[in-house]
This record gives C-alpha cells, structure tokens and sequence, in this order.
C-alpha cells in the first residue's frame, strides 16, 4: 500500500522516498538501482506526456512510486504509478480493465511499455485497516472479493494452477529445512491439500492481495480495491489475507465462516485454497532462511479440524 516517506530530494523533477530506493535495491538488485536512478527524468516525461501536475508530496509502496497529479486540462485529480515491469505488475492494468471501476481503482491511462499508470484518486488517509471493528473489515474485504472474481480471467492472465504446481514441485525441499516436527506436518497437511484441488484451479480473476491496506474510501464508492497481482484462478484463494489482517486467533473461524458465506464458496475448497496460501507463504519464508511464522500456522490449525 502506498504512503507517505521520507524524500531524497531530486531538485526540480520530484522526490523519491529513500525507503523505495532501499527496498528497490533489497529486492531487485542493480535493475532495482537502475529504475530509482531513473525514476526523475521518467517522472518527468510523464507529468510532461500526460499535461499533469504534482499535487502532493510522492508515496510508495515496496516497489512502486506514486505521484498525486492534477490533469492540467480539467483539474482531474490522479495518481501517477510507476514501477518496474516484471511478471507481477503487468498483470496490473489488464485487471483493471477488466474490472473499469467495479470494486477497484479506475485506470485513466497506461504506457504499456513502462508500465507506468495514470489513476484514479483515492482516500490514502482513509485505508480499510483504519475501520476500528475487526469484523466489518473482513466483510467488506468479502465483499469486494464477491465483486471483482465475478469476472472471468482475461486471456494470458497468470494463471493459479501454474503456481500451485510451482509450490508442490518445491515442497519435498522445504519440509527438509523444516526442523521442528508439528510445523513440517502441517505444512506437509498444506501441500496434500494442495494436491487434492491442483487439477481444478479455477479461472475467475483473482486479486491476490487484497488486505486491509490495498483498500481505499472514496467518493465513487465507500471503499475501492488497489494493487492487484491478479491470477487467473479460485476466489478461495483469496481469503488468506483477510484472516492474517490484524492477526487474532480466536477470530479465523469467524472470518472463514463469513467470507466463504458471502463469496457463496465450497467450504472444502476453499479451505484447500487457504492453505496453498500458508504453503506459498512458508516457502517464501523457508527459501529467506527464516522459520515459518508460527501465527500462520496457527490459521492451519485453527482450520485444520474446522472444514471436513
């Protein structure tokens, strides 16, 4: 999610937050170094390309800036987003698209070759993770999910199937690295899981992210997703970060029950689709050689004797 940071200034052209350039390196190495390095004079082009003017300090997310801009013609309010073009982000403006507005952030324009977008402006400083009840958070998040995976993938959309076979290929390396006895069976429970639901992967438009920090107010609409990594997959899929947000254990079964109520979901399904996602996540976690964090295998097991 984006937010305001700290600037290194570039006199006359616009300020890149140093935690952007820091987490540019850390992620992407000397292409990530060479994008911040370049981000000034490509900045500029587009605030000069599409007659735009800043209107407020930059943000950022890990990966991208984002610039509020005025269109200089109609006074239209705006963002300029601007990333490195990889396997992630170029599925970016193909799902908006797809959606145009419906439960997410409008697209006004898009430089295919960059990446680079032009958006609709929304509330930064009014983000779903700011709505004190727990509970009318994750209904919301259900709701926006009922929404935008009511649309079918779009051709060449990455697609869930890949990515879970990606995962269990993996999977015999990892429980190898797994010293404690109880974490290497679940995530072993993970993966059997997994198996049993590859083969049918589903091929609605997922989001991928939609936590309570990609989650915006507006005018338009009281609340609007932003920062897809979109899929072409099974909305159970996406109920992971919702049951992560603002981690209580006693609450999981609740957020399952109600989410998979409103996305009209196959329990059994989704539950397999929830654990992918912990067996992504502690592979993610594995390959950093750091220990599976125990509060997502907490979700498992909350959830392991709850759907049969």
């Amino acid at each position: 999610m984006p937010h305001p940071a700290r600037p290194a200034t570039v006199p006359g052209v616009i300020d890149i937050p140093r935690e952007l350039a820091a987490s540019q390196a850390k992620f992407n190495g000397e292409a990530g170094r060479a994008f911040i390095a370049g981000l000034p004079e490509q900045t500029a082009h587009f605030l000069d390309h599409w007659d735009l003017k800043p209107d407020g300090p930059p943000m950022h997310g890990v990966s991208a800036l984002v610039v509020p801009v005025v269109r200089t013609a109609d006074g239209t309010p705006a963002v300029l987003k601007l990333q490195i073009l990889d396997e992630e982000s170029e599925g970016e403006p193909v799902a908006l698209r797809v959606w145009n507005g419906d439960g997410a952030v409008r697209l006004l324009d898009l430089d295919e070759p960059t990446g680079t977008m032009l958006l609709e402006r929304l509330d930064e400083t009014r983000m779903l993770s700011h709505l004190a009840d727990h509970h009318q958070a994750v209904i919301t998040i259900a709701e926006l999910l009922a929404r935008l995976t009511s649309f079918p993938a779009p051709p060449g959309m990455r697609r869930l199937g890949d990515i879970a076979q990606a995962m269990l290929d993996r999977t015999p390396w990892a429980l190898g690295r797994i010293p404690d006895p109880e974490a290497r069976r679940l995530v072993a429970d993970c993966a059997a899981a997994v198996r049993e639901v590859a083969d049918d992967p589903g091929d609605r438009l997922l989001h991928w992210d939609l936590h309570d920090e990609n989650v915006l107010a507006t005018t338009r609409a009281r609340w609007l997703a932003i920062d897809p990594k979109p899929l072409a997959g099974d909305p159970g899929f996406e109920l992971w970060p919702a049951l992560d947000n603002r981690y209580d254990p006693d609450d999981i079964l609740w957020r399952f029950d109600a989410m998979t109520d409103i996305l009209t979901l196959d329990r059994p399904r989704a539950h397999a689709w929830t654990l992918a996602r912990l067996l992504q996540n502690a592979l993610w976690d594995i390959e950093d050689a750091r220990p599976v964090d125990d509060g997502q295998l907490e979700i498992a097991r909350r959830l392991r004797g709850h759907v049969r």
